[in-house]
């Protein structure tokens, strides 16, 4: 597994040059987290494979550490887990400032332990990220609630199945209540649940240990809660945020990829979203998706001449993760077009950065930003304030015209494996060197 870095750490790329070969995604980060926090569910041993690589896995890993969880890398890469026993329900606060997810380990710990001390997490600065959600469902299926200071005691004597209306379709919300409900006494029915692949991809895994779960892929879940889980083997699903990432880096780069192992029913809005962009792919085979070389890209205007938008939202729309990506691309897209980002209020503050490199974007206002293409993009010094955006600057280095030196790229590693190495195997010009 990656190592930490001991020191600071950026990204020299050398762009204007197209690549080709084939790339495999990794597992979907955004599946893996809540599914190690669901290791808790059982004493019996459980087996993950296609575990990514990532820094958020390295964070939640620490946090499974230190709750008494045994962890071990098998022959074949994946990763085996056994919570014999849980050391203590209380979170430790300086592990959780360092990732978001560490919100997810407080179902499992409320199911499995009866009780959780939550401190507020940490993750991404873009935009408020609420979990009052959270705390409404917990209560719902009977737990005590009180806040003390910068952390939630949660604590039950008995969970009980309840319906539940969440008030957002919060993915870790859902997850969340999942996998609490779970081990709870009777039916719970989750309503305006969240439905992205990473959720399903949880259920799939819980179903696996023994969970009753019904309307996995749609916005009603059916928990029929039961004694206890199993162990049990589960594969994570390949991450079509990655996938989506290498999809916009071939198009503004002129190169010949194909990815390997892409599930077309994780893509569908992805490609029509990109497809306004005159993004155009091919299917080889069932799993295998080409982006052929040379494409001249222009955005597809709606009916009557007006200006399009691309804007996220929950699934199946545009995922919201991807709207940096998309803000990139388009900067090399013939026309206008709005990027129109609804859930996270900072995630567009990047663009400044983009504009330094060449890129001609009017930021309207927090949530839209109107990018003029195409813009010929030069290399510049740049900071990576997140991941989403820390990627959509790498793939506009690619694209520009000289070297592009991208710092803080932990953001970047949190959640894309090894991507300078990935990418040089397909001939791209990138290193990681120290700060």
């Amino acid at each position: 597994m990656l190592a930490c870095p001991a020191v600071s750490q950026q990204f020299v790329i050398q762009g204007g040059h197209a690549l080709a070969g084939t790339v495999t995604p990794t597992g979907n980060k955004n599946a893996a987290l809540p599914i190690l926090a669901a290791t808790l569910l059982t004493d019996e041993e459980v087996i993950l494979e296609n575990v990514p690589d990532i820094l958020d896995v390295h964070a939640m890993l620490a946090i499974l550490d230190d709750l008494g969880v045994a962890v071990r890398e098998e022959p074949d890469g994946a990763l085996a887990f056994r919570a014999a026993a849980v050391r203590s329900p209380v979170l430790d606060p300086e592990l959780c400032k360092r990732i978001r997810a560490s919100v997810l380990f407080a179902g499992p710990l409320l199911a499995r332990a009866g009780a959780v001390t939550l401190p507020l997490p940490g993750g991404d600065f873009i935009g408020r990220r609420r979990i009052d959600t959270h705390l409404m469902a917990f209560r719902a299926l009977g737990a005590d609630v009180d806040e003390a200071g910068r952390a939630y005691g949660m604590s039950h004597t008995g969970l009980a199945g309840a319906e539940i209306f969440l008030d957002e379709a919060s993915v870790t919300a859902t997850e969340n209540v999942l996998m609490a409900a779970v081990l709870a006494r009777g039916r719970t029915t989750i309503l305006n649940a969240a439905c992205e692949p990473h959720v399903q991809d949880l259920a799939e895994f819980l179903v696996v240990l023994g969970a009753r779960i019904d309307g996995i892929g749609t916005n009603r879940l059916v928990i029929d809660g039961v004694e206890r889980l199993h162990g049990g083997r589960f594969r994570i699903g390949p991450d079509y945020i990655e996938i989506a990432s290498f999809i916009g880096l071939a198009a503004i780069t002129g190169s010949d990829l194909t990815i390997s192992e892409a599930r077309p029913a994780d893509l569908r809005m992805i490609l029509l979203g990109f497809g306004r962009l005159g993004i155009e792919v091919e299917w080889v085979g069932d799993t295998a998706l080409r982006i052929p070389p040379g494409q001249s890209l222009e955005v597809v205007q709606d009916e009557g001449g007006a200006i399009p938008k691309i804007d996220d939202g929950p699934w199946p729309a545009f995922p919201a993760d991807l709207t940096s990506i998309a803000t990139a691309v388009a900067t090399q897209a013939r026309g206008e077009v709005m990027i129109f980002e609804k859930m996270f209020e900072n995630r567009l503050f990047f663009v400044d950065k983009l504009m330094a490199m060449g890129a001609r974007i009017i930021l309207c206002d927090p949530h839209r930003a109107v990018v003029s293409g195409p813009a010929q993009l030069y290399g510049e010094r740049v900071e990576s304030p997140d991941i989403r955006a820390g990627m959509a600057m790498l793939i506009a280095g690619l694209a520009a015209s000289g070297t592009t030196t991208i710092g803080n790229i932990g953001q970047i590693d949190r959640g894309y494996e090894r991507i300078d190495e990935r990418l040089r195997a397909v001939g791209a010009r990138i290193e990681r060197v120290d700060d």
